[in-house]
């Protein structure tokens, strides 16, 4: 079976967790111990993560050494994936003792300039702060801002992923059975010119619509969205809340989710389950038991008897 996991920013850092290297090693190697049973389990393996605290930690960095000369939001998404995908293909490297061949690909996809993500930015990036502290900080550096719970935090454009430019090298390597660590942020943003050239542009694409995208161009079979929740829950956040084990595409649709955390999940899996393939949602540490319908929230078409 071939199968996409996309890994949440838990998998990287925990919410109010320091972004040092120290941490995100640590906090990979747990990441490593679940992806490496599905390697050993006999299944092919793609890996895609997020970035968001991390692009927005080296766009702090770069404003506090010259803010005139900042780099661009797709060169730090350039870094940020080259970064993460060194930590996660050491670790798991060491984890399967070298037994298997794992490469960390930078992946470009391309992205609409006529997007309509660009006009509302509704991705949040680098760290959390009071709401006087980001309105502070957006002043100063022309940010947009938005609550994140209780905190407040940047916000930048996500368009949709329309084309991965990458994907003949990706299959390659899929066929030759190579565990590719891919797609990383979402993908580095890009948009094609007229004349067919590509050139970077300002946005985060959401990596769990990106993830479940490339999963549909690969040919996947399954779409794993791990997280550091048990599945999606009916009522969340209330005394009736319980875990989904089967959620439909129309069931998925109609739930009042969060739009900047489980929401873009549903949406994900959905959309992938739409193309014939299964997904599911569901913690990190339950990774191989997602597969076999075991744990989590399984995304289908529609339901079966």
């Amino acid at each position: 079976m071939l199968v996409v996991a996309a890994l949440g920013g838990n998998a990287l850092l925990q919410r109010g967790q320091p972004l040092t290297a120290q941490v995100q090693r640590e906090n990979v190697k747990v990441a490593a111990r679940a992806l490496a049973d599905i390697v050993r389990a006999g299944h092919r393996l793609v890996i895609t993560h997020g970035n968001g605290p991390q692009v927005g930690l080296l766009a702090l960095q770069n404003d506090a050494y010259k803010p005139e000369e900042s780099y661009p939001l797709d060169v730090l998404g350039a870094q940020t994936a080259g970064m993460i995908g060194y930590l996660i293909e050491q670790e798991l490297e060491n984890e399967l003792q070298h037994a298997q061949p794992i490469v960390t690909l930078l992946t470009q996809v391309i992205v609409d300039l006529n997007d309509p993500a660009f006009a509302t930015p509704t991705k949040y990036i680098g760290p959390v702060y009071s709401q006087a502290e980001a309105q502070t900080r957006a002043a100063q550096a022309g940010w947009q801002i938005a609550q994140d719970g209780d905190k407040w935090r940047r916000v930048v454009a996500s368009p949709k992923p329309v084309e991965i430019p990458d994907l003949q090298v990706l299959k390659l390597l899929v066929e030759k059975k190579v565990v590719v660590i891919c797609n990383g942020g979402g993908g580095i943003p890009v948009v094609r010119n007229a004349d067919n050239s590509l050139q970077g542009i300002e946005a985060v694409i959401d990596k769990d619509l990106s993830s479940a995208f490339l999963a549909e161009k690969l040919g996947a079979d399954a779409l794993l969205l791990l997280t550091d929740v048990e599945s999606v829950y009916q009522d969340f956040g209330t005394p009736e809340a319980k875990p989904l084990r089967k959620l439909t595409i129309a069931e998925g649709g109609e739930m009042d989710v969060p739009a900047g955390s489980m929401g873009p999940k549903i949406k994900a899996a959905s959309s992938f389950a739409a193309s014939g393939g299964f997904s599911a949602i569901g913690r990190l540490s339950d990774a191989l038991a997602l597969l076999s319908g075991d744990a989590g929230t399984r995304v289908v078409a529609e339901r079966t008897q």
